[in-house]
Parts: structure tokens; C-alpha cells; sequence
């Protein structure tokens, strides 16, 4: 939802109740990424509009400290970043899911995917940023594809093939195939969908 209309977001909140499973909900503080995006008054907006699941992805150090309120916002699934809370991850993770929302874990593309694999047993999802987080518009960094690999590779090996891969960043019609074959089930896109001349063919391309 990062790059919809905000001065008609009902529309593209529509768009997204029509075409699409999940309002991907990127929230940024202007500290762990160089943006600020929208805090809890946008994500209660779009909630009460919302017909398919809130899927929050906090780009925020101290992620801990708001979990709570996102869950009562109406986000169905929360991500954090690995690198604000290393070794509380696990922690957080719990937190989460005591909240009765699904918890993922997310890493940008310079964090090795080995740095997950402690917790692949505790999470409901794995989130894998192909570009860097904190703006929209990137081109999706190719080494992406082995990352997914791995990822779904470990986790197959730990009896875990029901937790699915999501994938951020550069994500559009031409790439979408691709990033399925390696291991991804929930696909993010912004710039793709939104900045199309056809927002719904766009996601009807990638679904393909």
C-alpha cells in the first residue's frame, strides 16, 4: 500500500478487496530505514475498509513496543526485521503470536539467510526483502532467487514446508514466475500493481 493513492485510498483499498489476498503494509520510522511512512491512523482506515487480511511489516527499531497496538489496529500477520532485535527476536516472535497474529521475520538482502535458520521452527512466515527496505520503486536484486532457495530449502529439511516464503521489492509480471519456481508463495508488490495503466491486469499477470 505504500505506493497507492493516498488522497483516494478508498479506491485503491477497493482495488485490493477485489483483485488481490493481503494490503501489504509497510511501517517506517525514519530510523532503521532513511523514510517515514504511515503510523496506526492509516492502518485503522484502511482496516475498517479492508475485506482480505492486514499484513503489517514493521521497518521500526524496537518493534516490541508496538505489536500490540498493530494487532488491535487489525493486522492478521506482523513482520519484524531481524537486525533491530538479534537475539530477542525469538522473544518478539512469541509476543506476537500470544497476540493471536501471525508472526514473520524479515531480513534485507545484505543479512545472510543462515541468520534465520535458529528461528525457522518459531515463525508462521519467513519475509525476504529483494530490494532494501525504506522505499518503494526498487529494482529487485537478483541474488534473491538462491536466498529463497535456501530458505525453503532449510525449512523443508526442519519438517516446516507448510510456513511460507513472502517476498518484497521489484516484484512485477515479468519476475513473479520466477520467484514462485524458487520457493516464494506470497508475492508483495507496490509500484507494479498501483503505478500500472492496469492495476488489476497487472495482479491477473503475476497470478498467472
Amino acid at each position: 500500500m505504500l505506493s497507492a493513492d493516498f488522497l483516494h485510498l478508498e479506491k485503491d483499498v477497493e482495488l485490493v478487496n477485489r483483485h488481490a489476498d493481503l494490503f501489504h503494509l509497510d511501517i517506517m520510522d525514519g530510523t532503521f530505514v532513511p523514510n517515514i511512512s504511515f503510523g496506526f491512523p492509516v492502518v485503522e482506515a484502511i482496516a475498517r475498509q479492508a475485506e482480505k487480511p492486514l499484513d503489517v511489516h514493521l521497518m521500526i527499531v524496537h518493534p516490541e513496543k508496538y505489536v500490540e497496538r498493530f494487532a488491535k489496529a487489525g493486522a492478521a500477520y506482523i513482520s519484524f526485521h531481524y537486525e533491530t532485535a538479534k537475539e530477542e527476536s525469538a522473544e518478539i516472535i512469541a509476543q506476537i503470536r500470544a497476540l493471536g497474529v501471525q508472526a514473520g521475520i524479515v531480513i534485507n538482502p545484505d543479512c545472510p539467510v543462515e541468520a534465520l535458520f535458529p528461528l525457522l521452527d518459531k515463525v508462521d512466515f519467513v519475509l525476504l526483502m529483494s530490494v532494501f527496505a525504506g522505499f518503494g520503486g526498487q529494482k529487485f536484486i537478483p541474488e534473491t532467487i538462491g536466498r529463497i532457495k535456501a530458505v525453503r530449502a532449510e525449512l523443508d529439511s526442519i519438517g516446516r514446508k507448510e510456513v511460507p516464503i513472502e517476498v518484497d521489492g521489484g516484484i512485477g509480471p515479468d519476475n513473479a514466475a520466477e520467484v514462485v519456481k524458487a520457493g516464494a508463495e506470497i508475492l508483495v508488490a507496490g509500484s507494479s500493481v498501483f503505478k500500472a495503466e492496469n492495476p488489476a491486469g497487472a495482479i491477473r499477470a503475476m497470478r498467472g
